[in-house]
């Protein structure tokens, strides 16, 4: 049986409750132990003093409300860049010092895992065999970088999401089954998955089912992102009455296929999307009831 750990992502927290110990009091009322930090929180790249002072708080803030940090993972901000799969040598590059930074801050933190949103092609380098070719050449040397600098660090895994657009490898089972060969060619720490059970949304037959995924790569993938979904695009909905009613993910059945994929342990994370004008505790309340709705099966 696999043993799966619950948690919450906390981007829900963003621009509402940036304060350390603001969302890790709200956790300690839901007696939820397990976060994955994201970077929306805290760009890797906030300058030197400011960054070492609020990882400082971070750490302490988890210490005082009992909490451990799993895992840091990109937000809405870095899924805005193209990151490693840059056109531009200059833009690339900096995608890559950017993730150099959040391993660092990841390292800062006593987290071992890091990753999420790696890189995007341009519409005109993923048209072209030639030039998708020399992006895809291009994003395997940064992830080579990337994994020696991790084991450098101390660091167990670089986490890879697969994603729901057909320019953000990967996208499909095949791609992601072939990642997993690609990725781990030579030293460094290994490149492991993060699936989300939202990503699928633009495919079809197996390829577009949540539960296949988990099925068949649960076990290449230390974390799972949850999120209520339609399957008709990458919502992340709350797991709230409202939305279930909705929606097309149920807990038994993510469970399920976890299991039937062989892992010895996953980490299911809450990532719970808000809208930016939603009411404030609209959100709070969102929350809470997601984690009431998933208490019954974890």
């Amino acid at each position: 049986m696999t043993k799966i750990y619950f948690g919450i992502n906390n981007c829900w927290a963003v621009k509402r409750w940036p304060l350390p110990e603001e969302w890790a009091d709200i956790y300690r009322k839901l007696d939820i132990k397990e976060v994955q930090f994201s970077f929306d929180l805290l760009d890797p790249r906030t300058s030197a003093n400011a960054l070492e002072y609020e990882t400082a708080r971070v750490k302490e803030a988890a210490e005082e409300y009992g909490l451990k940090i799993h895992s840091t993972f990109t937000g809405l901000a870095a899924y805005s860049y193209n990151l490693l799969g840059h056109p531009d040598a200059a833009l690339r590059a900096d995608g890559l010092d950017w993730y150099l930074s959040a391993l660092k801050v990841t390292r800062d933190m006593g987290v071992k895992m890091t990753g999420g949103h790696i890189a995007t092609k341009s519409v005109n380098d993923y048209s072209d065999p030639s030039r998708r070719a020399d992006a895809d050449k291009n994003i395997a040397e940064s992830i080579n970088v990337l994994r020696a600098r991790a084991k450098s660090l101390g660091l167990e895994a670089i986490l890879w999401e697969p994603m729901p657009v057909p320019r953000e490898t990967p996208w499909s089972l095949g791609d992601a089954k072939e990642l997993l060969k690609s990725a781990n060619q030579g030293e460094g720490v290994p490149v492991r998955l993060a699936i989300d059970v939202g990503h699928q949304c633009t495919l079809q037959g197996p390829d577009g089912d949540p539960y296949e995924w988990l099925t068949e790569l649960a076990a290449y993938s230390p974390v799972v992102h949850l999120q209520q979904t339609d399957g008709k695009a990458d919502r992340h909905w709350a797991f709230s009455a409202h939305f279930n009613e909705l929606g097309i993910i149920k807990p038994d059945k993510v469970i399920s296929s976890i299991e039937k994929s062989g892992a010895k342990e996953v980490h299911a994370f809450i990532e719970y999307i808000p809208p930016f004008e939603e009411n404030d505790q609209e959100v709070l309340k969102n929350v809470e009831e997601t984690v009431k709705y998933w208490k019954q099966y974890v």
